[in-house]
C-alpha cells in the first residue's frame, strides 16, 4: 500500500529543508541565540559559525540531491548514486533522532526529534522500492 507518493514526500522535504535552512541562517546571523541549538554545547561564536555553516551546506546538498532525483534539476549523477545518498540521509536522520533524545533543551528535544524523525521518514519514502 502506497500511503504517500514519492513526489509528495520530495516536495514536503524540500519545504522542510527550506524552513530548517532559514532557521540555521537566523542562528548564524544572530536572530536566534546559538545557545539553544546543538544541545546547548557550543562554547563560542566561532564554533557556532562552523557548525551552522556545515548544517546549511548539508541541507543545501540534500536539497540538490532531491531536486536532481525528482528531475526539478538536471541530474549530474545517476539515480543509483542519488538513491544511495538518500539512504545515507535516512540513516543520518535516524541516528540524529536518537541523539536528540539526550538533548538538555526541551525545545530541541521536542522539535529536534520531530524534525529528524519526519525527515528520516520522508527520505525513506523517497528512496524505498515500490511493491
Amino acid at each position: 500500500m502506497n500511503l504517500m507518493p514519492k513526489l509528495v514526500a520530495a516536495k514536503l522535504m524540500l519545504i522542510l529543508l527550506s524552513v530548517v535552512t532559514a532557521f540555521h541562517i537566523s542562528v548564524l546571523i544572530g536572530v536566534v541565540p546559538y545557545t539553544i541549538v546543538w544541545a546547548g554545547k557550543l562554547k563560542s561564536l566561532e564554533e557556532m559559525y562552523v557548525f551552522e555553516s556545515i548544517s546549511i551546506i548539508i541541507n543545501l546538498f540534500l536539497g540538490a540531491v532531491i531536486l536532481q532525483r525528482f528531475r526539478f534539476l538536471r541530474p549530474m549523477v545517476k539515480d543509483g548514486v542519488l538513491d544511495f545518498i538518500l539512504w545515507l540521509f535516512v540513516l543520518l536522520f535516524s541516528l540524529n533522532t536518537i541523539g536528540n533524545l539526550f538533548s538538555k533543551s526541551t525545545i530541541e528535544l521536542i522539535l529536534g526529534i520531530t524534525l529528524t524523525l519526519v525527515s528520516a521518514l520522508l527520505c525513506w519514502v523517497m528512496v524505498r522500492k515500490e511493491e
